[in-house]
């Protein structure tokens, strides 16, 4: 979970910012759009296979 200490003193959009770039490197909005609708085994095999093929090419 992403959490940002905010002062008294400081500006809400560096603040902003700063929660934005932590989920962003967490990989927490990835995570949620992946887990959005199910995906069957078979067809996430598919996928890491096809992904794993373009690399390697």
């Amino acid at each position: 979970m992403a959490k940002i200490r905010v002062n008294k003193k400081e500006d809400f959009e560096k603040a902003f910012r700063q929660f934005r770039m932590r989920c962003k490197r967490e990989g927490i909005l990835r995570e949620y759009r992946d887990r959005q609708f199910y995906v069957k085994p078979s067809e996430k095999k598919k996928k890491k296979n096809i992904k794993k093929k373009s690399k390697t090419s």
